[in-house]
């Protein structure tokens, strides 16, 4: 990998952290969500990441850029992450007894997201921390592309 695919590898986790927090931030605004278009409870959505542009583990990757196994001395793969998705989180709804609530059934209990904010609020922190970790990546790549243009000077 090159000097500038570490700034690709950091795009990408700077990316996919973006959609982990927006996702997280949705799930704490309809944590009190009855009813969707779909006709019942908002479900929980969890981002689900995946390698981005490699073949294989990252010790073949390894041994390719090493030159092993007939690679060559550079390798091609990129690295980094992608969101391979979105899913529903499959907990039942809570049902809680309120028999004035629009969405209640027959015996008054409405069905409501099982979202805990704590467990959101995690969430949302670990996503902010690791956007800051890699924004700090790109830093300190910027600071020593430009010391190296300051060498050639």
């Amino acid at each position: 990998m090159n000097l500038f695919g570490v700034m690709d590898v950091s795009a990408s986790a700077l990316q996919a952290e973006r959609v982990r927090a927006e996702v997280t931030a949705s799930n704490m605004a309809n944590a009190e969500t009855t009813r969707t278009a779909d006709g019942g409870p908002y479900r929980r959505q969890q981002v689900l990441f995946q390698t981005a542009g490699q073949e294989g583990t990252f010790g073949a990757a390894f041994m390719s850029h090493l030159g092993m196994h007939g690679g060559s001395t550079s390798s091609n793969a990129t690295g980094g992450v992608e969101v391979a998705g979105v899913q529903d989180d499959a907990k039942a709804p809570i049902m809680r007894f309120d028999p004035g609530h629009p969405d209640a059934d027959a015996n008054g209990y409405v069905a409501y997201p099982d979202i805990d904010p704590l467990t959101e609020m995690v969430e949302l922190m670990s996503a902010q921390r690791s956007y800051g970790m890699n924004a700090s990546a790109v830093q300190a790549e910027k600071s020593m592309i430009t010391s190296s243009l300051d060498i050639l000077k």
